[in-house]
């Protein structure tokens, strides 16, 4: 059989559709939260990256491989929740950055990110019309090894991101901690869930039952049943979404 032979400029018109096409189903899977302050667009881009679009301004959280960036605007601020490569990637931060990008990230991020601006657990910062609180975030019982975690407590941050009086919550990279369980009024959360590195997802559901948002969406969830999460917050009021984070 003859091999099929494709020009040149033909492949680079075929590659630049795949991008295309990746790019707009993303945005297909863009959710609209209405605040006193104007839409804030929040777009699942890969697993933990998140791409969040408000007054005018461009947020990133946890940019990295492999989230498609190449077609997406330029931060504004990011931010980052832990050191591990599924969270702090200096390529994917400059890919994302331009003059004048601010990052903020926990102070064992910094320490490689140095550009970043440290915010630690239980630090609030104000940026523009966003007040911005880091929640901690860590293993209670998960761990490479007995009396080991793989996310030691007061290392990473979750953010409450309060905007035109709403609250976003996004968890990163933790189980249902006691800070979790203790939120307030939260509208919109971002919660993790996969094994063996943070939660199964009955425990994400019983940490979520506890502090009770408006809308849950699971996220960083490689390898869970989601249907499990739903299941087991049926009859709360709590309205779960679940968006693809995964793109093939």
């Amino acid at each position: 059989m003859k091999a099929l032979s494709i020009s040149p400029d033909i492949f680079a018109v075929l590659l630049i559709a795949l991008a295309s096409f990746v790019h707009t189903a993303a945005v297909a899977q863009t959710q609209t939260f209405p605040t006193s302050a104007g839409p804030v667009k929040i777009t699942p881009l890969n697993h933990a990256s998140t791409l969040i679009e408000a007054g005018g301004k461009i947020l990133y959280l946890d940019p990295a491989k492999p989230a498609n960036l190449a077609d997406l605007p330029k931060a504004d601020l990011i931010l980052i929740t832990d050191i591990h490569g599924d969270h702090m990637d200096p390529d994917s931060i400059k890919a994302v950055s331009k003059d004048g990008t601010e990052i903020f990230a926990p102070p064992a991020v910094v320490q490689t990110v140095t550009t970043a601006k440290p915010i630690a657990n239980g630090e609030t910062k104000v940026w523009g019309a966003f007040s911005i609180e880091a929640i901690p975030a860590y293993n209670l019982k998960r761990g490479p090894a007995p009396g080991k975690f793989f996310h030691d407590k007061g290392r990473g941050n979750g953010y409450v991101l309060n905007y035109g009086g709403k609250r976003f919550y996004f968890s990163g990279d933790t189980e249902g901690v006691p800070e979790m369980r203790a939120l307030k009024n939260i509208d919109v959360a971002f919660v993790c869930m996969n094994l063996p590195y943070t939660m199964p997802p009955e425990e994400a559901a019983d940490a979520v039952k506890a502090f009770h948002p408006k809308i849950v969406i699971p996220y960083h969830y490689r390898g869970s049943d989601l249907s499990v999460f739903q299941k087991a917050l049926e009859g709360t009021g709590i309205e779960v979404r679940l968006l693809e984070w995964y793109p093939k």
